[in-house]
């Protein structure tokens, strides 16, 4: 039996339609119930069951924390919230000697139609690819897993997110939309594979002009389509920001891209004519032509009347302004997903408290209580968390291995 089919033979493939020890109001949410992890990162064995609330875990640096947030974001399309290789992800001693270096991260997760059995990982058999079964059966494509869950996350390398270039924008974007919107996942797929080939065309001088024509029209269509979902969401989560009464500052977002302008001028088949011919002109060599949704970039500015940041863009503003801006943002798309899909996303946040004062850790617990949204959040220090939400359930991390503790005083 491979590490992914150990995992999710930990419960029952069936759906449920009221989870054991679930309470009615839970159910109004989608939660994880059941992790289970097999020769991942440091762990190599480990079920944990939590309750729908906050799951807060506490430990040294080193111990594993950030490795439980890693193994939830893989219940997401993508390489997780490290970005890692997945033979990477394998515990150390399972890629020695000739082991396999498969590994296997299962969850039972809850929600109002019931409970839904989530495995993902690398096995023997596929040891280059990522293996998705979904109540036992096998699933392609990242949409089929985003369709279970939304999973979003704010980790400490993120705090650079305004400084670094446009791609880190780009991906934390695209994660959001992909939780607000499964389809995302295929759209950009579907881009990024066709975009890989052309550019590999390019650079190596081959391939003839139907060829071309092929890749170019996947990337007009699937390109223009994925930039028509980002600016939705911008345009949506400028409106839940700008209603927000809460302590984190508000924040004004913009697409900045060429095709990003055209979509705003024109509806979106003439965008998808606009982007043929601007590849085609790079195919011929003209400056400053191939446009495409790859070169786009999420514009932040601060809203704060009264505050000296108020308009001054993201990048200019203060590390701790940076910080509340991302929170922010994070919490108008939760409000956003719980108004669209009837329950919020997983929010995995690491070291979450760490930069917060005490005003604004109360803020953001108080916000994720109302949200009713289950938060797994990460920290050295347990006080910080001492007003977090009665349902909260405390964990204290060592070394791989996972206990349950006491909320602090």
């Amino acid at each position: 039996m491979n590490v992914l089919s150990h995992n999710l033979s930990a419960a029952p493939a069936a759906a449920l339609s009221s989870p054991r020890g679930t309470a009615p109001e839970a159910m109004s949410r989608v939660f994880v119930q059941r992790l289970t992890l097999t020769d991942f990162r440091n762990y190599a064995r480990l079920r944990l069951d939590v309750n729908p609330g906050a799951v807060v875990l506490t430990g040294s640096n080193g111990a594993g924390k950030t490795n439980l947030l890693e193994a939830i974001s893989f219940l997401a399309p993508g390489r997780g919230l490290r970005g890692a290789k997945l033979k990477d992800v394998a515990r150390q001693s399972s890629r020695q000697g000739g082991a396999s270096g498969a590994w296997g991260v299962a969850a039972g997760v809850c929600g109002p139609d019931g409970q839904t059995e989530i495995g993902t990982g690398l096995t023997v058999a596929a040891p280059e690819r990522r293996s998705v079964q979904i109540n036992g059966h096998p699933a392609r494509g990242g949409a089929a897993i985003a369709r279970q869950l939304g999973v979003v996350w704010l980790t400490p390398a993120m705090d650079r997110l305004f400084l670094d270039g446009p791609a880190s924008r780009r991906k934390f974007l695209d994660r959001l939309v992909t939780a607000f919107d499964a389809d995302q996942a295929g759209r950009i797929a579907a881009y990024d594979h066709a975009h890989r080939q052309r550019s590999r065309l390019l650079r190596d001088g081959q391939g003839d002009a139907a060829w071309f024509a092929a890749l170019e029209d996947t990337m007009a269509r699937h390109g223009v389509a994925l930039a028509a979902a980002r600016a939705d969401l911008v345009t949506r989560l400028c409106r839940a920001l700008a209603a927000s009464a809460r302590p984190f500052p508000a924040a004004s977002l913009r697409l900045v891209g060429t095709v990003d302008t055209w979509l705003a001028e024109m509806p979106a088949i003439d965008a998808e004519d606009k982007v043929r011919a601007s590849l085609w002109d790079e195919r011929r060599g003209v400056q400053g032509a191939g446009a495409g949704p790859h070169r786009s970039d999420l514009g932040v500015a601060m809203i704060a009347p009264t505050h000296p940041s108020d308009g001054q863009p993201a990048a200019l503003c203060s590390t701790g302004e940076q910080k509340a801006l991302l929170i922010s943002i994070v919490l108008a798309h939760a409000r956003l997903q719980r108004e669209k899909r009837g329950v919020g996303p997983v929010l995995l946040l690491d070291e979450i408290s760490a930069h917060l004062d005490a005003g604004r850790r109360r803020a953001l617990f108080a916000e994720l209580d109302h949200l009713n949204t289950q938060a797994w959040m990460t920290g050295t220090d347990a006080g910080l968390f001492g007003d977090v939400g009665e349902s909260a359930q405390f964990f204290n991390v060592d070394q791989g291995a996972v206990t349950p503790s006491k909320r602090p005083h």
